[in-house]
């Protein structure tokens, strides 16, 4: 017997209001891929130096020239909006 699962799709408005009426926390570390929540793996101490060192490196060597944004949502889309590490935007 197979068994099908149903998956519900979210935009990132959807996702935004589960956000806002506390359906999901800080405390849920989970993020928004191609309209799924995903869940993110917790930061480990060696993890956490690698971005401060990369982040360092990063501001020094770009100044002014970009934006160098940690650990911050950023949408990419109707249907994603990652929490990556390190993003290097541009002004």
């Amino acid at each position: 017997m197979t068994v099908q699962i149903l998956r519900k799709k979210f935009t990132v408005g959807q996702y935004q209001q589960m956000i806002e009426s506390g359906i999901l926390t800080d405390r849920d570390r989970v993020e928004l891929l191609q309209g799924e929540i995903i869940q993110m793996s917790p930061i480990g101490r060696q993890h956490a130096v690698c971005v401060d060192r990369l982040t360092e490196l990063f501001i020094r060597e770009l100044g002014f020239k970009a934006i160098v944004r940690v650990q911050n949502p950023i949408q990419l889309s109707n249907s994603s909006e990652p929490q990556p590490d390190l993003a290097i935007l541009q002004r």
